[in-house]
């Protein structure tokens, strides 16, 4: 660790937020420090410079932090805080909304398959993926109450079908269509990102809107690559949407956990 700074390996679940929180500095502090860094696409070892508020951890008392047994002393406390934060609350609500959201990507990707394709169960995968807006709710009932976790279910369930208008104006190849389905799905997108700003303040309007984006960006690539008989394209973007995914996961748990500590 040297002015003021300390070299950081990338962990599973890590995000630039809660890098941010944990280290006692910002999302912006971590990005200037790590120019051309993707905060959307961290990998497990990757190795990131941050430049932490020291006040924030557990320090042997009287050690000097630029010192040689100090530093080691920093990264041993600093080893015990983290296992301490993943081990509690925040690993149970980091795993549960990881799979409310790869059961969203999941079954979103069967309907896709499924309409693009005209298989037979495309009513049964439409009616699993409807429920996970209803899954999201109850998650989220708990520490909102029930009128936030059912608007978030509204918006959610709009954000589903709006997304079965766009596969089956892009598979029409009904370029009007799409696109007013589209303006409605980004539409959409925004609301959902100023709901959930406005229930937890630390889930900002701005990140939401950009990770919703993103999530949309992406679905409509893989549609696209779908229609198009692009296949291996498709099957490659999936890791991508996954990994979108898992990070929009992260910061809904993160936010939850910071609000309700307890």
């Amino acid at each position: 660790m040297t002015g003021g700074t300390l070299q950081y390996t990338i962990r599973p679940y890590d995000t630039i937020w809660m890098l941010a929180q944990i280290f006692n500095t910002t999302p912006e502090s971590i990005m200037q420090l790590n120019p051309g860094i993707n905060p959307t696409n961290l990998q497990v070892g990757q190795v990131i410079t941050i430049a932490p508020g020291y006040q924030s951890f557990p320090l042997t008392p009287n050690t000097d932090l630029y010192g040689e047994e100090s530093e080691m002393d920093f990264m041993d406390n600093m080893d015990d805080m983290m296992d301490g934060v993943l081990s509690s609350g925040l690993m149970d609500l980091v795993n549960f909304f990881r799979m409310l959201w790869e059961q969203h990507i999941t079954w979103t990707s069967n309907v896709m398959d499924a309409m693009i394709f005209e298989l037979p169960f495309q009513e049964q995968v439409t009616q699993r993926l409807l429920r996970n807006a209803q899954d999201f709710a109850n998650a989220l009932m708990p520490f909102y109450g029930e009128d936030a976790a059912q608007e978030f279910a509204n918006l959610f369930t709009q954000h589903i079908t709006i997304a079965a208008e766009v596969i089956q104006a892009t598979k029409a190849q009904d370029t009007n269509a799409m696109n007013e389905a589209s303006s409605r799905w980004y539409q959409n997108a925004d609301q959902i990102a100023a709901f959930l700003a406005s229930l937890n303040p630390n889930w900002r309007e701005e990140d939401w809107s950009a990770m919703l984006e993103d999530h949309l960006n992406l679905l409509n690539q893989r549609i696209n690559n779908m229609v198009t008989q692009n296949y291996e394209e498709a099957i490659n973007l999936y890791d991508d949407i996954e990994l979108q995914a898992l990070e929009m996961a992260d910061v809904m748990a993160e936010g939850i956990y910071m609000q309700f500590p307890e």
